[in-house]
């Protein structure tokens, strides 16, 4: 059976359970940039909906070029044959906070501090017979004091006139993040180029997460069909796109150092114990994108449900632009 067919199998045999969805996702249909070759900004905040706290930010500076073929860590991504491949690098930066930010200890049964950096090389695989991607990523990076995320968020409450936050120093202890994640989308329905309704799995092992997600995504719009070609212009090809989307993942957690700790260092002053881990979750993403010509624009906002026993719901927005090069 060959490799999409098992991912193919493996969302519909699962579809029943919840998985995770890492804060910003480059790979979904949705967030599609034109060609093989683009530069993307992706930023998170839970500003957008008026909150401080849980994940309180995110960065991705996204680059794609056919040149990272050749990149020696591209080696380890899935390279499926008779599929178009476009090959990038992205650099992640993510935070997180508890409920309050004005406490200078602990907040027992609260979230953790915790912040992370990571580069990841990614290789999306694009079927356009069987209408179906497979996005393959390999994230190499590092989690605590190291990453500076404590010195960013002061510096952007000094910026924006905010109370300081005042419990870094109680952060998730230095560690490595080591982690390899598959998505996989296959086409369920179409109607021409204005709506759009994808199957979804997700599947993510390391030392960061380990974490399986099922669900469907839907676009409802104008824009270019997202199994054609990446190398080739069709004759309808959209100049103006435009388009609403929503995301429906459930998450079944394994593993989440964010909450519970690094897997090699175990000295961080506090974390969530394994049992206080909400071991399925459900997110759902919605968003508007436009873009024209090779300029892409998005705004997203999100909703989690509780990750652990004794935490609350959790909502953010997002901020996405693009150009095609």
């Amino acid at each position: 059976m060959s490799l999409n067919k098992i991912f193919y199998c493996l969302f519909f045999l699962v579809v029943s359970y919840s998985a995770y969805a890492q804060p910003i996702d480059n790979t979904s249909s949705f967030k599609n940039s034109e060609g093989n070759k683009y530069i993307r900004i992706d930023y998170d905040n839970d500003y957008f909906t008026k909150a401080d706290e849980y994940y309180t930010q995110g960065t991705t500076l996204e680059l794609a070029l056919p040149a990272f073929k050749h990149f020696v860590l591209s080696k380890l991504l899935f390279k499926p044959k008779n599929t178009d491949i476009i090959y990038g690098l992205r650099l992640d930066t993510y935070g997180y906070t508890p409920t309050s930010i004005d406490s200078s200890g602990i907040i027992y049964g609260d979230r953790p501090y915790s912040a992370n950096i990571s580069l990841g090389t990614f290789a999306t695989a694009v079927d356009t017979v069987k209408r179906q991607t497979l996005a393959s990523t390999f994230i190499l990076g590092w989690m605590g004091q190291a990453d500076g995320g404590g010195f960013l968020q002061k510096e952007l409450h000094i910026l924006t006139g905010n109370s300081l936050p005042q419990g870094w120093q109680y952060q998730i202890k230095n560690d490595l993040i080591l982690d390899y994640q598959l998505n996989y989308e296959k086409q369920l329905y179409a109607y021409q180029n204005m709506f759009l309704l994808n199957g979804v799995s997700q599947l993510r092992v390391g030392t960061h997460n380990d974490k399986l997600s099922v669900g469907f995504n839907w676009m409802f719009g104008n824009f270019n069909d997202r199994y054609r070609s990446v190398a080739t212009t069709q004759k309808d090809h959209k100049k103006i796109q435009y388009y609403l989307y929503a995301q429906a993942l459930g998450s079944a957690v394994g593993y989440d150092a964010s909450l519970e700790g690094g897997l090699f260092n175990r000295t961080s002053p506090y974390v969530i114990s394994p049992n206080n881990i909400s071991r399925f979750t459900f997110q759902a993403d919605y968003g508007i994108v436009v873009s024209y010509r090779r300029i892409y624009a998005e705004y997203s906002q999100a909703f989690l449900t509780q990750e652990f026993n004794t935490g609350l719901n959790h909502r953010w927005g997002g901020l996405r632009i693009g150009l095609a090069l």
